[in-house]
């Protein structure tokens, strides 16, 4: 573990140019955001909502079990923060919509109707919304209530297509059901359907892989999102995982689990559309954590400006509680050097599995190749990359290798600012 964290500061040293990476509670007030927007152009929206029916053992995110005075209560909040945020955003065009969890589908007819209809009436809104959603939820007359709220890309949280292991995560469903669930959503009117399933469960083997993701393909979906089960410490199942873990043989099994997919959904006429989605070619993905920059609404919602990262109080009580009192429900936030806002961009073009140098040169006004030409040069011999004019483009074998690098750090990185946020509505500080 010493000499793990050894390594991570000084790998981050020399990423980021900064001794520390720390976020503190220096709120920033609203006439500095604004001031921060003046150079841009265009922005995503990112709305949180913290509620679900059930706890799951494996999910990390800010979320709590659903009750009807709270979710009324959080639709005032919301709305009330996006007052704030209304005039400051001047009609920059808002090009992305998001909306995660939680579960958003638990809100249906109890004011997330209101809250999306809020944000096209006060924002310039240029986009549908990417929701996430419970394959319980997907009755007939829901599926066409999630329509009319402008929702053209959905995603529903599979996880899993054996019995067993849906037992095993604790999904309320059968292979059955969810089937069912997902079948009825593809013959709604949606641009691009996306479904979450885990890989690397415990004992699940390479036969049960293969034949979920020829089950997947055959549920004529435009786009699937197979994530491997990350190993959060502020999860049930993560705690339980930390005690008997061997890194390196489970790199290597994870692996030799996602060639399955690759080989299947390439041959199904998918393409890579990220480190761990593929999409239908032709068809718009549904997108979720990309954006380059974006204004984050909710308890634990998060925002990136260019400059500045800051994050809201993950307690819905008390984020409630500062909106009511007219205070910020900003936790914490980092003001970002230039250095890290270079890394952050590189980090998130390497998730996408491709990029061009221009756009690099367009957002920083540096050449991309003075910058991390020698990085790329050590990338591109280890077959990792492959280069085309102003392209860069991401082998599958640097896909996997390169993230799970860049995991070295972020899972870290979660671990310590969500846990505390979790445990601490309000900290002092958080030093990743």
């Amino acid at each position: 573990m010493i000499v793990t964290n050894f390594l991570r500061k000084r790998i981050s040293r020399h990423f980021t140019k900064q001794s520390e990476i720390a976020l503190h509670n220096n709120i920033p007030s609203y006439p500095s955001i604004e001031e921060r927007f003046s150079d841009i152009d265009e922005l995503g929206i990112y709305l949180h909502i913290p509620f679900c029916n059930q706890i799951c053992p494996y999910c990390p995110y800010n979320k709590e079990i659903f009750n009807d005075e709270a979710s009324q209560k959080y639709v005032r909040a919301v709305i009330k923060e996006i007052n704030t945020y209304a005039s400051i955003l001047t009609n920059k065009p808002v090009t992305n919509f998001y909306i995660g969890g939680g579960t958003p589908t638990t809100m249906l007819g109890k004011g997330i109707e209101e809250i999306i209809n809020h944000i096209y009436k006060r924002f310039n809104m240029k986009c549908h919304v990417h929701m996430e959603s419970h394959p319980n939820h997907l009755t007939p007359e829901n599926l066409s209530a999630i329509e009319g709220m402008n929702v053209k890309y959905l995603s529903i949280g599979v996880e899993a297509l054996q019995d067993r292991h849906l037992k095993a995560i604790e999904r309320p469903y059968t292979v059955r059901e969810v089937k069912k669930s997902v079948e009825r959503a593809a013959r709604s009117n949606f641009q691009c359907i996306n479904i979450d399933f885990i890989f690397d469960l415990p004992g699940q083997t390479a036969a049960e892989v293969e034949q979920a993701a020829r089950d997947i393909v055959n549920l004529r979906i435009q786009q699937v999102a197979t994530y491997p089960l990350f190993r959060f410490s502020c999860t049930r199942l993560g705690k339980e995982f930390q005690k008997n873990r061997n890194e390196i043989a489970t790199l290597f099994r994870r692996r030799k689990l996602l060639k399955i997919f690759e080989d299947i959904f390439y041959d199904a006429g998918f393409e890579r559309s990220s480190v761990w989605a593929f999409t239908k070619k032709g068809v718009d993905k549904y997108c979720s954590v990309t954006v380059p920059l974006y204004l984050g609404f909710g308890a634990s919602g998060s925002s990136y400006l260019r400059n500045i990262f800051f994050v809201n109080t993950f307690n819905v009580i008390e984020y409630i509680k500062a909106i009511e009192k007219g205070m910020s429900p900003i936790a914490l936030s980092i003001d970002l050097s230039e250095e890290m806002q270079m890394a952050g961009w590189l980090y998130w073009r390497i998730y996408e599995t491709k990029f061009k140098k221009s756009d690099f040169h367009d957002r920083f006004n540096i050449s991309f190749d003075k910058k991390y030409g020698l990085k790329m040069k050590i990338l591109n011999h280890l077959g990792f990359i492959k280069h085309n004019n102003d392209q860069i483009s991401l082998s599958d074998k640097g896909i996997y290798w390169i993230h799970a690098f860049e995991d070295f750090f972020s899972i870290n990185y979660i671990n310590k600012l969500w846990g505390t946020l979790k445990s601490d509505p309000w900290p002092v500080k958080v030093v990743l």
